[in-house]
């Protein structure tokens, strides 16, 4: 794949970026971006240059347009190969052209090819995108425009011949943005990491506002702007009517309804936990596994201590919950052929093989593992959980996003790396995609507090049982446009577009009634919408609509390839929004001027702070009968293929076993300790000892279980993270037995272990 970026001079300067001007319109939750670049040839020679725009992940492109000089062309969506040909033919020919593509190999990168750019000619590139903006932990909506709109990439180092080219690192432009909410919730602010204006509020309710960035801002850092409304759970309705020039009855021509779903977890419902889910744990088993948690002494390997985590995660599981564990290097493998039940016999099994894992599995290839889990089928009220532990790099991040939120409605990632060479755009983008929690464990840190925090937020409630009814007039009838959401996780929301088809004699309103279960309590919201708004309302909803439908064409299993992929370029070009079958393109057929000497070709290197590696620009020589120059972008670290296993490392003793460990494995799946010679090493006691202490109203499975939980509050106090869950099975477990003189039990316990603690504190 070729890597071609950024526009050079001819005095081995890059073309600067003159100017940016942005507008950005905000429907309720989704929002149209409107970037007016301004560029310059200073060049003595016509130039074919390659820009790449690094553009948010789930941007959906819909305009592009230049302007050189006074004459404006607007580019249109078109199958890929096509636009390609064509931009060829006209590039060949003299003509100016312009090719818009998202790129293959990264997702939020898109490529704009400008050809033939007479020498002093100004260029001025439009383009607008869509993108439904993000919800934050404090329930804001989120956007963020990047600093650098400059290349990211590097072209391979195979780039024979083209002279290298030093260059500053600061290339100086001017940012101008406005800002203007719609909504039908209230607008409660608008804050930014950059200053602005005072929020103009345009109606009396606050729906309506705009704001500026205050003017003479250093584009030195992301602008981000957080915007805040004032009924943040309550869900709205926002219809968008069809284009006039659309043909009725199309996804284009026809109104378009978004329903915004972001559900409330009250306080007292989220400090509970769910008996209910299931758990998958997915191990990473590289050879780089082999390696220490940290330089210091003492450092364990971490695949030990990815084993102790599980040790203390499949201890700390409820009963009646399903998992299973996946190691995966080059290859994967899974403990059980689907999730079971867990019980004391699946967890006793799991244990015995979570003793036997070693990082002997190869390279890092998790695409694999996560395909195969997430094609078996979920059990009913059971919301699936994974967490993901892993310390390397993997090749295909964008396939393994893309693969992570196109399930989140029905699993949720939990995602730990591990080390300094983990991944950070992998292990915050699987959380980020699926409403998970992201951890890192690096230095001297341990893994298990940071695992078992991740827990809690796993058995934390979900909502489930969500449906979608239609109250509409004769005549019209909606279809659904978005697929169908299982649960939705604490902190995550759920966009819902439909179509409205046909035409009511009467009636101009619908009505849509959500209904969904939070901890077997019933929800049910009605929401009004009007069937045809009289304004003009925009596209923005309808290509976000378009756009839904063409990711789960494109995630289509099974099916015809060429009829998907035909049906994707249908609605892409009907739309106007981009996918990976189409691209845009326009060419400027009244300009014949002839080309002049060679295009130019050079790399220039230049310093982009907000990345490990440095950035590459060059242009393309001229067309000839030869064969073209072809760049290949080469990632650092990991090689995309399996990389060979390191040598193992010298045979060290490891440390002695923490005794925490020793008691939570100890405990059986059902929360209690049975009393015995292991139990009592643990205590620093004998057998005997532990036996001679026992009140003779309790058995020996209560009386052990006690002394377990006054040994882990007295002794391990301040590691309580780690054994919350351990504890809270045995004390629900004592109170199921319902034993007799528990006071004295407890009493009796912190004489034989010199404690003092409350039955209370114990929590039964």
């Amino acid at each position: 794949m070729r890597r071609r970026c950024g526009l050079v001079s001819h005095k081995n300067v890059p073309v600067p970026l003159k100017s940016i001007s942005v507008q950005l319109q905000v429907r309720d939750h989704v929002a149209s971006v409107s970037s007016s670049l301004q560029y310059v040839n200073e060049e003595e020679h016509p130039l074919e240059a390659v820009f790449v725009f690094p553009l948010p992940r789930d941007a959906a492109v819909c305009h592009f347009s230049a302007k050189i000089g006074e004459q404006e062309i607007v580019a249109e969506v078109q199958d890929k190969q096509s636009a390609l040909d064509q931009y060829d033919d006209a590039v060949s020919s003299g003509q100016q052209a312009f090719l818009f593509e998202g790129s293959d190999g990264s997702s939020g990168v898109f490529k704009l090819s400008v050809g033939c750019l007479s020498p002093g000619q100004n260029a001025s590139i439009t383009i607008i995108y869509v993108i439904e903006l993000s919800v934050q932990a404090d329930h804001a909506l989120r956007f963020c425009l990047p600093a650098v709109l400059n290349p990211r990439y590097t072209p391979a180092a195979s780039a024979a011949g083209v002279p290298e080219i030093s260059s500053a690192c600061v290339i100086p432009y001017t940012l101008s943005l406005s800002v203007n909410v719609k909504s039908p919730d209230r607008i409660s602010r608008l804050e930014s990491s950059c200053p602005l204006d005072p929020l103009v509020f345009l109606n009396s309710d606050h729906t309506h506002a705009t704001v500026n960035l205050s003017a003479g801002h250093r584009f030195d850092k992301d602008v981000e702007l957080l915007l805040y409304y004032e009924n943040t759970h309550q869900p709205t309705a926002v219809v968008e009517a069809g284009v006039a020039t659309a043909q009725p009855g199309s996804l284009m021509g026809d109104p378009v309804l978004m329903i915004s779903l972001y559900p409330e977890f009250p306080a007292d419902l989220m400090a509970s936990l769910e008996s209910q889910g299931e758990f998958v744990f997915v191990v990473d088993r590289s050879g780089s596994m082999r390696c220490k948690m940290h330089r210091g002494k003492g450092a364990r390997m971490r695949i030990k201590s990815a084993r102790d985590t599980l040790l203390l995660l499949l201890k700390s599981l409820p009963m009646g919950c399903y998992f299973n564990i996946y190691g995966f290097g080059s290859h994967f493998e899974s403990f059980f052929p689907q999730s079971v039940v867990y019980s004391e016999d699946t967890m006793e099994e799991a244990l015995k093989r979570v003793e036997n894992m070693k990082a002997d599995m190869g390279g890092t290839e998790i695409l694999q593992p996560l395909k195969h889990i997430y094609s078996q089928p979920c059990y009913p009220d059971h919301p699936r959980q994974l967490f993901i532990f892993t310390d390397g790099e993997v090749h295909n991040i964008k396939e393994v996003l893309d693969l992570v939120k196109s399930h989140a409605y029905s699993h949720r990632c939990f995602s730990f790396g591990i080390g300094k060479s983990a991944s950070a755009a992998l292990i915050k983008g699987m959380a980020r995609k699926s409403s998970g929690h992201a951890q890192f464990i690096r230095g001297t840190k341990r893994m298990q507090p940071k695992v078992m925090q991740s827990l809690r937020f796993a058995l934390q409630p979900a909502v489930d049982s969500i449906s979608v009814d239609w109250t509409v007039p004769e005549g019209v009838t909606v279809d659904m446009l978005s697929p169908p959401i299982s649960s939705l996780f604490q902190g995550q929301r759920a966009l819902i577009y439909a179509q409205l088809k046909g035409q009511s004699s009467g009636k101009t309103e619908g009505a849509v009634i959500l209904k969904y279960r939070l901890k077997d309590q019933p929800v049910t919201n009605q929401l009004q919408f009007t069937l045809k708004p009289t304004e003009d309302t925009g596209r923005t909803i309808h290509q976000l609509a378009a756009r839904s439908v063409i990711r789960s064409l494109e995630r289509a299993r099974g099916a015809d390839a060429e009829a998907v992929r035909s049906r994707i370029v249908e609605l892409s070009v009907l739309a106007g929004v981009s996918s990976v079958h189409t691209a845009f393109i326009c060419v400027n057929k009244d300009s014949k001027q002839t080309i002049r000497g060679p295009l130019l070709q050079r790399r220039v290197p230049v310093c982009y702070r907000f990345q490990n590696f440095p950035v590459m620009y060059c242009c393309k020589r001229k067309r000839e009968s030869v064969a073209p120059v072809v760049y290949v972008a080469r990632r650092r670290g990991r090689p995309p293929t399996a990389a060979p296993l390191m040598a193992p490392p010298k045979y060290e003793l490891e440390p002695q076993t923490d005794p925490l460990l020793q008691l939570v494995s100890l405990q059986k799946a059902a929360g209690c300790w049975e009393l015995n010679a292991a139990l009592a090493d643990v205590f620093g006691k004998t057998e005997g000892e532990v036996a001679n202490h026992r009140p003779v109203q309790v058995d020996g499975s209560v009386w052990a279980t006690v002394l377990a939980l006054i040994w882990l509050y007295s002794c391990r106090s301040n590691d309580q993270v780690e054994w919350q869950f351990v504890s809270m099975k045995a004390a629900s477990w004592i109170r199921s037995q319902k034993p007799d003189g528990l006071s004295q039990c407890v009493c009796d316990g912190n004489v034989l272990l010199g404690c003092h603690v409350t039955e209370d504190v114990l929590g039964i």
